[in-house]
């Protein structure tokens, strides 16, 4: 298996909200990742994907919540999100897409 689809399995999508826009001022990127994802594996795959330095991944799991719509309850699922801190000097434009 080629390392740069073991990448694109690590890191699902880039998270676009208005505190992630905050957060790449200061040369921090976040990604929505699976939920098995390590540290290590996380940085590897921003690094290749990329080709950037990564400086520190710091990971939160958000637990699903329940929801009700029109009366019926429904369970969202759990989220892992990874904020990576980039070298001073490197960015990443996620509104290109990879």
């Amino acid at each position: 298996m080629s390392s740069a689809l073991q990448a694109y399995d690590v890191i699902l999508s880039p998270v676009i909200t208005e505190k992630s826009s905050e957060a790449s001022e200061s040369n921090q990127v976040v990604f929505r990742v699976r939920l098995d994802a390590t540290k290590a594996q996380i940085k590897d795959a921003v690094e290749k994907l990329f080709g950037v330095k990564v400086v520190t991944v710091n990971t939160l799991t958000r637990k699903g919540k329940t929801k009700r719509f029109r009366g019926i309850e429904g369970r969202q699922k759990d989220v892992k999100k990874a904020v990576v801190r980039l070298a001073e000097g490197e960015s990443i434009d996620v509104t290109t897409g990879i």
